[in-house]
């Protein structure tokens, strides 16, 4: 610390020092200080205290002429507030021009060239504080310049960073959240530049930034320097890694997400005057790879981990985080750069339930990564320049390729938002989150063709991909207070196929997944018939080869594209719901299902009745799928012995006859899936006659059942049910149909296993639903829609009946 006490270094502060430093730098002090012996690298720096800055407006008497300027401001006058603000900068700006400020910048900058070397670039970044609000946030109000050299330079930067205090998206922000412009002072941090611009930097938080789910920490990375994430420029990589079995020793990335990642920000040329920094194009190459290796995820999520347990403990509550990392080119060590606490994911309440249900679609504009889970209509705004925003009324959805911080204020109105770039922590998506506005983002060219004026509806509630509609679509939106939700004695579990919907649908009121379909993640995520992939040369479509290798480019065969995909989507899953049970079922394609998959007409026969074919477990065993099988066990073994996920069981769909169950079980054996071992539980779907009078035989080799109402109603009744010229005959409440489910539950809890139900008939029917609290079924799967629903009918089922006994059920 020099004698007047401008300056602090990184290794003096702490995160008390906020009323000195700001909260930016006093978090850097406290990484600095307190982490670096538990791994976490952060470059060393100094601040310009806030005290630096109020000396110098009462010295000079700028305090008194900025409160005469700023009174009497109304914000929504566009034009006048962007004059003041000019002014008030220029007033700082030259209020900070001080000789005792520069010596002593100039000095703590010289001994950060004795240990970093002569004209080390540093990171120049404002770190705003209120007298008597120490805690206020003020993330993103304030500039920060990059690859700042020498003290002459790096002195002015610190001067325009003062200056910054009183951009129009400053003031905006103290005069919405209620702060006195007179008693918020600004701190500068000055540190070491990390040269992530010859690697890779980005943004992590330790929950999902979407739902707010607290187990995963959600990784994003670009080439270059990070600015390129938080502008919204580029849309980037972004991984998965499931905090509570990393913890246990599973070190594993759940899931990635390859980014188009086409620009990167690397520094400009030396001697390029005022452009310290400069944007170029990704070379092809590097584009088609991710920009961080597994372990360096996996490092990252460590760092994460750290950070959020050492806020956690400082504040004496969970702290969820928002951090800032770079990789350095030159030494490829991780640091980290900024960490703050998250403030809009995790301070949602979760009191209510609120979903959102397009009732139809529509013709589809545009499609991105979907931010929020709401939808919104109204009028198209293209916004090109600033100047466009002078024209934006509330209630329209502004498109535009990217957004900046300065249009916050309009932001603010919109109904919703679409950009052409960006992932999900670009500008626009934070600022979307925060607001509770449905955005779009990453469109990649949805300003060419959007029209002003034009009406769209945005929908955010259709999973991780958000579609842009034409015109206005009806939607409902339901809020359900959780307090109200009475929950039954038999669990009620969901259905789910989709890993976009996981972490969301996880955080409902729910036991588990009583019904995961693989088909589902094969058909949106691979899209490639499995055995196309384990024999390639087979495949004799010249378009399909070419999209099969193209897909697979970066595995070292295609098999292991299919196999890490699967075992991602199936992981989210797993990972979501931890550790309650999740079951998933093998792929239950049809014949015909199968060959619309890429490759699959080489490999599928053509059968005049796929839906009582070659499907379910007649498929495992049988040569002519058997390497199609071992990929989908691959995958799942991946998944409970890789990932640590250990609450995933398996179950097999249309399985006929007894020795067929037995063939399918010794399969699973010889590709590492052993029943009972590391606790396997294998299911056995319930939905065939001969499934329920043979219950006790199926009993020998299955853990539970599940019973598959719309096939047993199907095979039961004798009704095609993809017949609609038959449909008034299926009818999942039919005496014969209850029969059936009466001698299944029955035959399960004679042999001590779980039994449940996954199907809708529940839901549809109260009398069902009835009946089945009535026979003592164990769980029920519904979609998540239905999930709420379905609690309340069975509840007052369940009310209805006397109080029964647990059912005894295996181990």
């Amino acid at each position: 610390m020099t004698a007047s006490g401008y300056i602090r270094w990184f290794k003096d502060l702490r995160i008390e020092h906020v009323p000195e430093v700001g909260g930016k730098t006093a978090s850097l002090g406290e990484l600095y200080s307190a982490l670096a012996s538990e791994g976490v690298r952060v470059p060393n720096g100094f601040a310009l205290t806030a005290a630096s800055y109020r000396d110098a407006l009462r010295a000079d008497g700028a305090d008194d002429e900025l409160r005469k300027l700023l009174a009497g401001l109304d914000k929504r006058r566009i034009a006048d507030l962007a004059k003041r603000a000019a002014k008030a900068r220029a007033i700082v700006f030259a209020a900070t021009d001080r000789d005792d400020l520069r010596r002593e910048v100039a000095q703590a900058y010289k001994q950060l060239e004795q240990e970093y070397g002569r004209g080390v670039a540093v990171a120049v970044r404002s770190s705003a504080t209120a007298e008597d609000l120490p805690n206020a946030s003020f993330a993103g109000q304030h500039e920060s310049f990059l690859n700042i050299r020498g003290p002459k330079d790096l002195f002015e930067a610190c001067r325009r960073c003062f200056a910054s205090l009183y951009t129009d998206r400053a003031i905006s922000y103290r005069i919405d959240n209620g702060f006195d412009h007179d008693k918020v002072a600004l701190s500068v941090a000055v540190m070491k530049m990390v040269r992530s611009d010859l690697a890779a930097s980005g943004v992590m938080f330790s929950l999902d930034t979407e739902s707010g789910f607290r187990d995963v920490a959600f990784i994003t990375g670009v080439y270059g320097l990070g600015e390129t994430i938080v502008q919204g420029a580029v849309d980037p990589d972004e991984f998965y890694v499931h905090k509570p079995t990393f913890a246990a020793g599973f070190r594993s990335v759940l899931s990635r997400r390859l980014g188009a990642k086409d620009k990167r920000m690397v520094y400009a040329k030396a001697g390029a005057r005022g452009v310290p920094t400069r944007t170029e194009a990704t070379p092809p190459t590097e584009r088609a790879k991710f920009c961080i290796s597994d372990a360096d995820v996996l490092e990252l999520a460590q760092a994460t981990i750290t950070v959020e347990q050492h806020y956690s403990q400082k504040a004496g509550r969970p702290t969820p985080m928002d951090i800032e990392w770079a990789k350095d080119g030159r030494d490829g060590a991780l640091y980290i750069i900024q960490a703050r606490p998250e403030t809009v994911a995790s301070q949602r309440r979760p009191e209510a339930i609120e979903t959102h249900v397009l009732k139809k679609t529509g013709k589809v504009l545009a499609t991105g990564r979907a931010v929020g889970e709401k939808i919104a209509a109204g009028k198209i705004r293209l916004i090109r320049t600033a100047k466009d925003l002078r024209a934006f009324r509330p209630g329209e959805v502004l498109v535009a390729a990217s957004t900046s911080p300065d249009w916050e204020p309009v932001m603010k109105t919109a109904a919703a938002i679409v950009t052409d770039h960006g992932g999900r922590t670009c500008h626009a998506a934070i600022i979307a989150r925060e607001l509770g506005v449905p955005a779009v983002v990453g469109t990649e060219d949805f300003t060419r063709r959007a029209r002003t004026g034009a009406i769209v509806t945005v929908c955010c509630a259709e999973g991780d991909a958000g579609h842009v509609y034409e015109g206005a679509l009806p939607f409902e939106v339901e809020r359900i207070a959780i307090d109200k939700i009475d929950r039954p004695r038999t669990e009620i579990m969901v259905n789910l196929g989709n890993p976009e919907l996981a972490f969301k649908t996880a955080l409902l009121p729910n036991d588990g997944v009583g019904l995961a379909r693989m088909e589902f993640i094969i058909n949106q995520s691979i899209g490639i018939h499995p055995m196309a992939l384990a024999a390639p040369n087979k495949v004799t479509a010249a378009k399909d080869r070419a999209t099969i290798k193209r897909l697979t480019a970066r595995y070292k065969k295609p098999a292991d594209f299919f196999v890490e995909r699967l075992s991602e989507g199936v992981g989210i899953i797993a990972a979501a719901f931890h550790p309650r049970p999740v079951i998933v079922r093998l792929s239950d394609f049809k014949t015909n299902e199968y060959a619309s998959l890429i490759g699959g007409r080489d490999f599928e026969p053509k059968e005049e009745n796929p839906m009582l074919g070659f499907r379910g477990a007649s498929r495992y065993a049988h040569p002519a799928y058997a390497a199609g099988f071992a990929l989908e066990c691959a995958a799942l073994k991946r998944v409970r012995d890789a990932m640590g996920l250990r609450n995933l069981k398996i179950m097999i769909p249309f399985c006929r006859r007894v020795e067929e169950a037995r063939k399918v079980i010794a399969a699973m054996a010889e590709h590492g899936l052993v029943r009972g071992e590391n606790g396997l539980e294998i299911y056995m779907m319930c939905e065939i006659p001969n499934n329920v009078i043979l219950i006790d035989e199926f009993a020998k080799h299955f853990d539970g059942f599940s019973i598959g109402s719309n096939d047993l109603t199907q095979l039961t009744l004798g009704v095609d049910r993809d017949s609609d010229i038959v449909a008034f005959d299926f009818d999942e409440r039919d005496p014969g149909l209850l029969a059936m489910l009466k001698l299944a539950v029955e035959g399960a809890h004679r042999n001590h296993r779980h039994v449940g139900i996954c199907g809708e008939a529940p839901a549809n029917y109260p009398d069902v639903a009835r009946y089945l609290a009535e026979l003592g079924i164990d769980s029920i799967s519904v979609n998540p829609a239905s999930i709420v629903h379905t609690m309340e009918v069975v509840r007052a089922a369940e009310r209805e009946l006397a109080p029964r006994a647990p059912q005894a059920l295996a181990s």
